[in-house]
Parts: structure tokens; C-alpha cells; sequence
């Protein structure tokens, strides 16, 4: 397992995370929830046996159980608090009422004690604001970040689902007021959904923010869980050109089989090839799905592999994009 640091610190986080959203749903089907509690248990083990030191999560999954999960599976298993890195988020609502959801202060700090209870534990790591609120000003948000850092509940910070030009927006009002600045995306970027590289990416890049990437297959887009022939094609297929997905499954699926691999470990390889990447979010409500990922860290691409998928999936250029390109090639001494 490899580890890279989170953003501009020097916290060392593995680059693959374990996410959690499909075990509160399990046990919410199961009449005591004790089997998807036991699967968190020997899933949380395994995968920090194979060196998976980050964990996701959020407040609104399973109303808050998934995360009362996490914290009885960390006593269960004896693990060291202080050995996993656990991230969470905020912004979704939690109740009805017009102040249960949003980045307001008031709902923030009442959802990080929430957090930490059912935790079990005295700090996140990782607290990000998810989505969109339009009502709150930026600096009410940042404010209360801030608070929960130097309150020690709080270590760092992110931000999942931002434009970039609202992520620049925060990072300017942090540091005109000595706020903690975000240290993470959280974000979709795919191998077929590479829009992230238009504005998201050389953002991060410029301001030295780390990438944590949802959905790595496409919600089973790129595991061949779909046919061209297919007229639904999942939730995702309102996301990407689906001939564009389809010309690189047909790409993959060569190189899958000369390295006895599946398509989906060939679009998680690419993903993890990308230096921006910081960590990728792994779904694995089942062993064997886990195994499959964990398999995924030592793919190797040759460089005229990765040249082949980069070339079928490359976004077309707009402008202002090749306006750029030109201006820089023209400044370029001769």
C-alpha cells in the first residue's frame, strides 16, 4: 500500500479509503443489523491489515448509524485511534426544520459533537462540508471550521462536491482571516469522467489540494456491468458520453485479460496512476470486493497503455483551453 500526504500537510493518508455508506443500509435490512455489524468488523480488520489507514463516512448516512458502526467496529477490533485516519462530512440535513442541514455555525458544531459521540472519539481527522449551500455566507462556514480545529475536535478540513471557483473563494477568505483552508476535494473523476481536468484539477494542483475520488467505477459503468445495447445504463450514464465509456471498455478489456485482471482494476490502476490522486473511496459491502481493490494498488500500466487510455478518453479542447495552449507554447523560448 502506498501513502500520500492530504493536501499541504504532512499527514500521510493510504491511497485507498474504505467507504462506508453501503453498511448502515445493510444493517437497516437485516432484522438486528448484527451481520452488517460483524462485516464492518472483519472488513475494517482486513483492510487495515492490508494497510488501509483511511476510513470515509458521513453524519447522513443511515441517519447516523453507519457512523455509530465505525466507532463499535473500532472498539471491537482494538484498534489505535491514533493509527486511522477517519474522515466524515457535514451539510446534509439531518432533520426537518430550516436550521437541520446547510454550513451554517449552528448546524455544524451541533453535528460535529453528534459525529464524535457516535464515533466514540475525541477528533476527526478529516471534517468536510458537503455539497452546495447558497443561504450561508463562506465566512460563517470557515468561522466554524475554524472553531472545531482550535477546539482540538477537528484536525483538518475539506470540502466535497465545490466548483473551483467557490473553492478559491474559501482559500481566499481563510487566509485573509487566518482560517484553517480546505485540504481536500472530495469529488467524481473517472477514467471516462475526466471533467474534473477542465478547472478542478489544476486548481488543486496550483493550491497543493489533495483529491479523494468517488465512484471509482463508474457505479458499475466500467466493470462491464453494462452493454452498449443498454438504453439505461445505471445513474452514471446521466454523468458521462456513454460511447466515450464504452470505446475505453473496449480499450481495457485487452489489457484486463493480458494481465490475467478485471476491466475495473484497469480503470482503478488508471485512477491511481494520476498524480493528483490523492486517495480513492472504495464501496466494498462484500469480502471478495475488497480483495478486488486491494489487488488494484500493484497494477502496473506501461507508459504506452496509459498513452492508449489517455488518448480515447481525452476531453475535447474548448476554449478558452487551446487559446491557453497556444499563448503558452508562444512564450516559450525558441
Amino acid at each position: 500500500m502506498n501513502y500520500k500526504k492530504l493536501g499541504n500537510t504532512g499527514l500521510m493518508v493510504s491511497e485507498l479509503c474504505l467507504g462506508t455508506v453501503s453498511f448502515g443500509i445493510l444493517a437497516e435490512s437485516t432484522p438486528t443489523g448484527q451481520h452488517a455489524q460483524n462485516t464492518l468488523n472483519q472488513m475494517l480488520k482486513n483492510a487495515f491489515d492490508a494497510g488501509i489507514n483511511f476510513i470515509d463516512t458521513a453524519n447522513i448516512y443511515s441517519d447516523g448509524l453507519t457512523e455509530s458502526m465505525i466507532g463499535l467496529a473500532l472498539k471491537e477490533n482494538g484498534l489505535k485511534r491514533d493509527d486511522l485516519v477517519i474522515a466524515t462530512k457535514v451539510g446534509g440535513r439531518t432533520a426537518s426544520g430550516p436550521n437541520n442541514g446547510g454550513h451554517t455555525r449552528k448546524h455544524i458544531l451541533a453535528q460535529a459533537d453528534e459525529t464524535l459521540r457516535r464515533l466514540n472519539t475525541g477528533y476527526i481527522d478529516l471534517y468536510q462540508v458537503n455539497g452546495t449551500d447558497a443561504e450561508t455566507p463562506f465566512e460563517e462556514t470557515l468561522s466554524a471550521l475554524d472553531s472545531l480545529v482550535q477546539s482540538g475536535k477537528v484536525r483538518y478540513i475539506g470540502c466535497g462536491n465545490h466548483p473551483a471557483w467557490k473553492v478559491m473563494k474559501a482559500i481566499g477568505i481563510s487566509e485573509k482571516n487566518g482560517y484553517q483552508r480546505f485540504q481536500a476535494l472530495q469529488a467524481f473523476y473517472t477514467i471516462a469522467s475526466r471533467d474534473l481536468e477542465r478547472e478542478m484539477i489544476p486548481m488543486l494542483n496550483d493550491q497543493k489540494m489533495g483529491l479523494l475520488v468517488l465512484s471509482p467505477a463508474e457505479e458499475g459503468f466500467l466493470n462491464g456491468k453494462y452493454y452498449r445495447k443498454d438504453t439505461k445504463g445505471g445513474n452514471a450514464a446521466r454523468r458521462i458520453f456513454k460511447e466515450r465509456a464504452f470505446d475505453v471498455v473496449d480499450i481495457m478489456e485487452p489489457i484486463a485479460e493480458s494481465k490475467g485482471i478485471t476491466v475495473a482494476q484497469v480503470a482503478m490502476a488508471w485512477l491511481l496512476h494520476q498524480p493528483v490522486v490523492t486517495s480513492v473511496i472504495v464501496e466494498a459491502p462484500k469480502m471478495e470486493q475488497l480483495e478486488s481493490h486491494l489487488k488494484s494498488v500493484n497494477v502496473q500500466l506501461t507508459p504506452e497503455e496509459l498513452k492508449k487510455l489517455d488518448e480515447i478518453t481525452a476531453l475535447p479542447v474548448e476554449k478558452p483551453g487551446w487559446v491557453t495552449e497556444a499563448q503558452v507554447a508562444e512564450r516559450m523560448p525558441v
